[in-house]
């Protein structure tokens, strides 16, 4: 019975797509051998420790989290600006969802959005800012990350 089932449901699969609406992960490796650092987040919960990717380079940031599957709740990228400025980012190639937290020059955060899976709608600060933090999607609502919070890093 569940054979015959997997089967039915595998044919009404394959009658409702077409090659050209498959969707396939992007082919690529997720960049290595980033410096890792110390980060905390300073909100009204309580102080929050992460261990963070400095993505220092324009190529690092370039790349940012493309192609990674999956990121621990307390580990991201942090993507330093020298000087500040406004910034957009996208999520080409970038596999999983994630949080994105623009940061002031005063290291209190301006703004989070959500960031969905191989999007490449631009997510703008709004602001000059002196970076970005990527985290697991949802983990700054987990964690009752708000406008104002203190990040150190």
């Amino acid at each position: 019975m569940k054979l015959h089932f997997a089967v039915a449901i595998a044919v009404a699969l394959a009658a409702c797509t077409s090659s050209a609406e498959t969707v396939h992960a992007p082919a690529g490796e997720p960049q290595t051998g980033l410096e890792r650092v110390p980060l905390t987040i300073t909100t009204a919960t309580g102080v929050h420790h992460f261990k963070v990717e400095v993505a220092g380079t324009e190529q690092q940031q370039s790349k940012g989290l493309m192609f990674v599957r999956s990121l621990a709740p307390n580990h991201g990228m942090i993507f330093p600006f020298s000087p500040p400025q406004e910034v957009s980012f996208w999520m080409e190639n970038t596999l999983i969802p994630l949080d994105i937290v623009f940061i002031r020059q005063d290291h209190t955060i301006a703004r989070i959005t959500n960031a969905k899976p191989l999007d490449e709608t631009l997510l703008t600060s709004g602001e000059s800012i002196v970076a970005v933090l990527e985290i697991r999607g949802g983990r700054a609502e987990q964690l009752g990350m708000a406008p104002g919070d203190k990040v150190s890093w």
